[in-house]
């Protein structure tokens, strides 16, 4: 089932590559069945998974024995949360409607390509698979921002390119050292949480937790390496936006607690407060900065600064040795809800984005205005997920924060009460967004202004309604994340 999870997608990436030139709603029509079906292969997964068993579905296939490398493939709550909710984004990104869409058929191809490879870094139970999955997505959001973007889309595309890259090699460094500290030399990523082999190696032990931190810093992204985001989401197509911020950047927050929590937890531990000290600057520094905006598109992108801030808060809490038990619980499954809510949330927002670029090709919101008489569909889509991202109860984001804050303080009561600021500047810029955008007069120039489409309202609708599904009852959820069985036992 996981093989073929990520091998269908690629293969439909191959096949679609080498079809002869079609119109958009062909290609997107195929892209749509081929990204359908790791959906139901991984709900049957789901169907079939036991809630803090461990790691299951494992599969394995030697590929290079003599270096401990193989096919490992398996999940457990973390990783089958977020591989569920990343399948969905992509077909809702993918079904989204992109006409006219130039060269179409390789549009839809390294989507597939990109779907893939994300799957398979979520799946993945080697570390070098997991390596191997994490450099291959950077290359194709490269090609996806770069070849359909606009504006100074290229440049944009290389910035995010170099800057994630040099993040991965310092990963590559971590994993090489990691795997050689083993007893018997293996990147089984079960044996290395098992062993914790660098845990007491002093030195050594924190370099390779630094390289893990700026490494997956950079991907997540956390201030000061976050510089790399805002261009690339503005000059992307919104489908592009959707993927990168609900996608790509969670593999930086699972890296965290898959290879730095669970594989150094005592030298985590050591260092949990700076990383929860680094988090709450980002969470005050993407507010803050995102209210600066006039741009629609960036205003977003820096709220996912923001808001992987508290992702990394509730991971540095769960990391550290202070607190109870169920206190550091608690944060981890904050921090995993976040990460879902996250890609739901903002993949909605920049899905409503796009359609702003469809329709005028314009981000500036101060060329907007009075829109909810001419689109209320779109109104309506955009308060529901502007409300869920600042924190609304009743809504996913509401859960994920209250679990990170419970456990914040608990263990760092007063980073937990200079975190909460950040709540209040998160009102305050999606509030504005709704007033510049959907309230007062209307422009001439957007009398012509068209309202969400049939497929656009009903993509959107599926991903606002499990918004709205935590949000209510988010016992589901809870449930198969288990974090107290990902906690590390740290010592």
């Amino acid at each position: 089932m996981l093989s073929l999870s990520i091998l269908i997608p690629l293969f439909g990436a191959l096949a679609l590559a080498a079809m002869p030139a079609m119109p958009e709603a062909t290609a997107r029509r195929i892209a749509i069945g081929v990204a359908a079906i790791p959906l139901v292969l991984l709900l049957i997964v789901w169907a079939g998974f036991r809630p803090g068993a461990g790691f299951q579905w494992v599969e394995e296939m030697p590929w290079m024995p003599g270096l401990g490398i193989a096919w490992r493939l398996g999940v457990d709550g973390l990783s089958l949360s977020l591989t569920l909710m990343s399948a969905l984004l992509f077909l809702a990104a993918i079904a989204w409607p992109m006409a006219p869409l130039p060269r179409a058929r390789s549009y839809y191809a390294w989507f597939l390509f990109l779907m893939s490879v994300s799957l398979g870094l979520f799946l993945a139970l080697d570390l070098v698979i997991f390596y191997v999955f994490f450099d291959l997505g950077l290359v194709g959001m490269y090609f996806l921002i770069g070849r359909w973007g606009h504006g100074e889309a290229e440049r944009a595309a290389l910035k995010f390119f170099i800057y994630t890259l040099a993040g991965s090699l310092l990963i590559l460094i971590g994993i090489i050292v990691l795997a050689l500290s083993m007893p018997v030399l293996s990147f089984d990523m079960r044996a290395v949480i098992a062993a914790a082999p660098l845990d007491g190696t002093g030195l050594t032990a924190v370099l390779v937790l630094l390289a893990f931190v700026i490494g997956f810093g950079i991907k997540t992204p956390l201030f000061p390496f976050h510089t790399w985001l805002p261009p690339a989401h503005v000059n992307a197509p919104g489908p592009v936006s959707a993927i990168l911020a609900g996608v790509l950047l969670k593999m930086g927050t699972y890296g965290l607690i898959r290879l730095a929590m669970q594989m150094m937890p005592a030298t985590f531990a050591d260092w949990a407060m700076p990383i929860a000290v680094v988090a709450v600057i980002s969470i005050l520094w993407g507010a803050i900065v995102a209210l600066g905006q006039s741009d629609l598109k960036r205003r977003i992108a820096y709220t996912s600064v923001n808001h992987m801030g508290y992702t990394v808060l509730g991971i540095a809490v769960a990391g550290s040795a202070l607190g109870s038990e169920a206190a550091r619980a608690m944060a981890l499954t904050g921090a995993v809800v976040e990460m879902i809510a996250h890609g739901l949330i903002t993949g909605a927002l920049f899905l409503i984005a796009g359609a702003f670029w469809q329709r005028a090709e314009e981000y500036e919101m101060d060329s907007y205005g009075g829109l909810a008489r001419l689109a209320p569909r779109l109104t309506g889509a955009t308060v529901l997920a502007s409300f869920a991202s600042l924190g609304l109860p009743g809504l996913a984001g509401f859960v994920a924060e209250l679990h990170i804050f419970l456990g914040a303080f608990a263990v760092y009561p007063w980073l937990g009460a200079v975190g909460l600021i950040g709540l209040l500047i998160t009102a305050a810029l999606f509030l504005d967004i709704l007033r510049r955008v959907f309230f007062g007069d209307l422009p001439k120039a957007r009398e012509s202004f068209t309202d969400l489409t049939q497929t656009e309202i009903g993509i959107l609708s599926g991903l606002l309604a499990l918004v709205v599904l935590i949000g209510v009852w988010p016992g589901w959820l809870l449930g198969l994340i288990g974090a107290a069985s990902l906690l590390p036992v740290a010592g």
